[in-house]
């Protein structure tokens, strides 16, 4: 079985699972739990391919435990955070601008969509456990997994600080600006898309490129659509103060803040 056909059954796999997603989130009425089940359909999605390619070589391993532990910890503090808070802010103004339509409407629009991406961005997931099977772990490996492990700490780190500042009531309507988030205005997004190119790089080593257009699709995402643009675009409007926060700090990748 080829790449493509094993591919194109990941999309199979995708979509049934979210149409079974989106029934449920019709029968809840709540379609913010498409955003609990991201990291999770990763998880499942790598298994899959896991199971699809053969052998069992240590860097199919390595990407299988990889992508669970990420994808875990992200569904598991998604829904940590958002359980018992209601449907997210967006989907009740598309729910109010749609009205009696929006159960058929977030099919094509939120679910559809999502699903079509993360099968697009999973492509170094697979690419890197087909193409890799009589290749043995090399340097560019170990480049992935550093990428991966700094992606991760950024991540889980800046979600961690962000959680324990936002449930401390004097910082009601402050900007969060220390530890990780002194030196990126977002060290959660440039964590997930730091671990998405050592998804990536565990996939160029073995050859294979194509598939890696994955984890830039992903960056592109966190930085142009559903990330960073969308949430400072709020942020500005709800906190003045943010304004100066942003002329002193790097948006994305971290670095020292301006003086």
């Amino acid at each position: 079985m080829n790449y493509f056909h094993i591919f194109f059954q990941g999309f199979i796999l995708i979509m049934t699972m979210m149409t079974l997603l989106w029934v449920v989130s019709i029968i809840v009425r709540n379609v913010s739990i498409v955003d609990l089940f991201w990291g999770f359909g990763f998880v499942l999605t790598a298994g899959f391919y896991f199971l699809k390619t053969e052998g069992f070589e240590p860097r199919k391993i390595v990407i299988l435990i990889l992508v669970a532990v990420w994808g875990l910890r992200l569904s598991l503090y998604l829904a940590w955070r958002n359980i018992g808070e209601g449907e997210d802010y967006r989907y009740k103004e598309f729910r109010k601008k749609y009205g009696s339509r929006y159960w058929w409407v977030s099919f094509f629009q939120t679910f559809l969509l999502q699903g079509i991406l993360m099968w697009l961005i999973s492509a170094p997931l697979l690419g890197a456990q087909y193409y890799g099977r009589n290749i043995s772990l090399g340097i560019i490996d170990y480049i992935g997994v550093f990428f991966w492990i700094t992606g991760f700490y950024f991540e889980s780190a800046g979600d961690l600080q962000l959680a324990r500042f936002k449930s401390d009531p004097a910082n009601k309507n402050k900007v969060m600006d220390k530890g990780l988030w002194h030196y990126t205005r977002h060290p959660n997004y440039f964590g997930d898309s730091s671990v998405w190119w050592g998804f990536g790089f565990l996939c160029f080593a073995t050859g294979s490129y194509l598939p890696v257009l994955g984890s830039f699709l992903m960056t592109v995402i966190i930085i142009k659509v559903t990330g960073v643009g969308l949430l400072e675009k709020s942020l500005k409007v709800r906190k003045p103060q943010y304004k100066d926060y942003i002329e002193r700090t790097s948006s994305f990748i971290p670095w020292f803040p301006k003086k």
